[in-house]
């Protein structure tokens, strides 16, 4: 469609074309023909993986207007200040002391911290050299091929429900600790509801809808909200640490490890939750001015602030109250209030509302970008990919992220959230980490063979040793044996890497320690994957299955379909420049 149709079309439009514009969903003839066809077009999407060029040129036409390049470094690290703090350190770290870490509460948000971290460095080499908008299912497009692009997909739009629905009743616990102690006032309790999912909150849709809106008028004037906010947050913090290491007791700090290790780890892999808005500021690399500058220092300079930040907090909470007295909901504002501060309490209160809207608003940010690329590939509708000529923001994907988030917000409870979330984080976050390595070690049609199944040896040594050593821990029965062999075997894996050659150098910048900290992810976030509950991996082998099933009756065909009418239009461009040079 050339650009003066394009000037025509409006941005609001309906059609069936404009959702669904693929050959296999003409009618119903040629999608019965394209479901007929599902093994043979799965077999050839499976494996196959998407280019930068395609990434970065020929998806980006899809949206049909550009995204503004108006974000620098400052933008960032408030961008992800604002995104981070708030979203776990005021809503799970109160939860997972009281029943799972006690006192060690702060060894887990430093076990959760480096995990990320190391995750960080990911994300950071891939968005500085592939900087456009669709972050971490990008980047496993180019390296890990489709398929598993589009189950990452399927769990980022599951971590931006679910995160946005958590973080929304959140807020209506906090803002109701001003008023009530009750932190359900404000809800409707339904009996004829299932447990977790029978306290409805209003609220918290409302607050959602606010955040999104915000987002939808423009990236510039979101990230300044951001920045003035997170900025005053900043210095609160800094009064909530001086306070409650003043009024703090050693003494609450016995037993340390009331749960034991078990309970530490366990801790850890639901507070990662807490870390997870990072990867949100990937997102804005095609808004970012320079991102070879900009980008290293925005996310993983400001991740190591915002770790230590964490474990100063959660120190200072525990030395306040016992932590069997912390208070679930709403812990920082109840101990201030129990301390006699109750002017601290409201401070505390309005800090973390302001944290919470701050995450809020920058996932909404973050999370429509993530559905802009990925209905820029058509694995969703194409519609959602559209970019506004006036706000420069993908409107339409904002609007698909505030109803689902919004409805999820409505029924779900905080810890039913929770531990969906980080199993689905952690999983994405381990395949960056493996998708850094294939992008390293191999190189399609430059890498030998040999090379390439001497590198899947030594990846499948790694994997698996991990999921050995995290299975003996799950089981408690293995003893240090098990430990010792898990360890020796993922050692042996990544310096039998090591020892192969590095096919693909960074060109600007690069995780440091390649195999070692890319290997040492991959074992962190297994680890904290097999330390969450049962109901967890439930919960998300139901998702994944229905993910797997949309894929087979619509995202394989709609991927399929524009993937080979793109190699049609190459081939067709190839031949007319042949002819062009002949004539010449």
């Amino acid at each position: 469609m050339d650009a003066q149709n394009l000037e025509r079309r409006s941005y609001w439009r309906w059609s069936k074309r404009d959702f669904y514009p693929e050959e296999s969903f003409v009618n119903f003839a040629s999608y019965g023909k394209a479901l007929s066809q599902t093994w043979p077009r799965l077999r050839d999407r499976i494996l196959t993986r998407s280019t930068q060029s395609k990434e970065l040129v020929e998806l980006k036409k899809e949206s049909e207007n550009e995204m503004k390049r108006c974000l620098n470094w400052w933008d960032l690290i408030w961008l992800c200040f604002g995104s981070v703090v708030g979203s776990g350190i005021f809503v799970l770290t109160g939860q997972e002391a009281h029943d799972h870490a006690g006192p060690a509460i702060v060894l887990s948000y430093a076990i959760s911290g480096l995990s990320a971290l190391l995750s960080a460095f990911c994300y950071t080499e891939f968005a500085v050299e592939i900087p456009v908008a669709g972050g971490s299912f990008s980047y496993l497009r180019i390296e890990l091929g489709d398929f598993i692009a589009f189950i990452a997909a399927g769990n980022i739009l599951l971590e931006a429900i679910v995160g946005a629905a958590g973080l929304g009743r959140s807020w209506t616990s906090y803002f109701t600790s001003m008023i009530k102690n009750d932190p359900d006032f404000f809800r409707f309790h339904v009996k004829g509801l299932p447990e977790g999912f029978n306290l409805l909150d209003p609220m918290a849709v409302a607050v959602l809808v606010v955040a999104n809106s915000i987002a939808m008028a423009g990236t510039k004037q979101a990230s300044c909200l951001n920045w003035i906010g997170s900025v005053i947050s900043a210095g609160v913090i800094v009064l909530i640490l001086a306070i409650g290491f003043s009024h703090g007791h050693v003494s609450n700090l016995s037993p340390f490890l009331p749960y034991g290790a078990s309970g530490v780890f366990t801790a850890a892999a639901v507070v990662y939750w807490s870390y997870t808005g990072f990867d949100m500021v990937a997102t804005m690399a095609e808004e970012t001015k320079k991102p070879s500058r900009d980008i290293p220092i925005g996310l993983a300079g400001s991740m190591i602030v915002i770790t230590v930040v964490y474990c100063l907090m959660a120190l200072a909470l525990t030395t306040m109250q016992k932590y069997t007295e912390i208070d679930r909901n709403a812990a920082y504002s109840v101990a201030f209030s129990r301390i006699g501060m109750k002017w601290a309490k409201y401070v505390v209160s309005i800090c973390a509302l302001k944290g919470m809207t701050t995450s809020l608003l920058v996932g909404a940010l973050g999370q429509a970008r993530y559905m802009t690329q990925i209905a820029r590939s058509h694995m969703i509708p194409p519609w959602f990919s559209l970019v506004h000529p006036k706000t420069g923001t993908p409107i339409n994907a904002t609007l698909l992220i505030t109803v689902l988030s919004a409805v999820a917000a409505f029924f779900s409870s905080l810890d039913v959230l929770s531990s969906v979330l980080s199993l689905s984080t952690l999983f994405i976050f381990m395949l960056m980490s493996i998708a850094l390595l294939v992008r390293r070690y191999y190189v399609k049609g430059e890498t030998p063979k040999s090379d390439l199944g001497k590198f899947l040896v030594c990846l499948f040594v790694i994997v698996a040793s991990c999921i050995g050593g995290t299975a003996v821990w799950a089981s408690n029965s293995g003893g240090w044996i098990g430990y010792v062999v898990a360890v020796v075997f993922w050692f042996l894996g990544t310096i039998g890497m090591q020892l192969l050659p590095q096919w693909r150098a960074p060109q600007f910048w690069g995780i440091p320690l390649v195999p070692y900290l890319p290997s040492l992810s991959i074992a962190m976030n297994i680890f904290l994957i097999g330390s969450l509950g049962a109901e967890a991996f439930w919960r998300f082998f139901i998702c994944t299955v229905v993910m797997i099933v949309y894929y087979l009756l619509v995202g394989l065909h709609a991927t399929y379909d524009v993937a080979h009418h793109i190699a049609q239009e190459s081939k067709i461009e190839d031949g007319k420049e042949n002819v062009d040079h002949g004539l010449s």
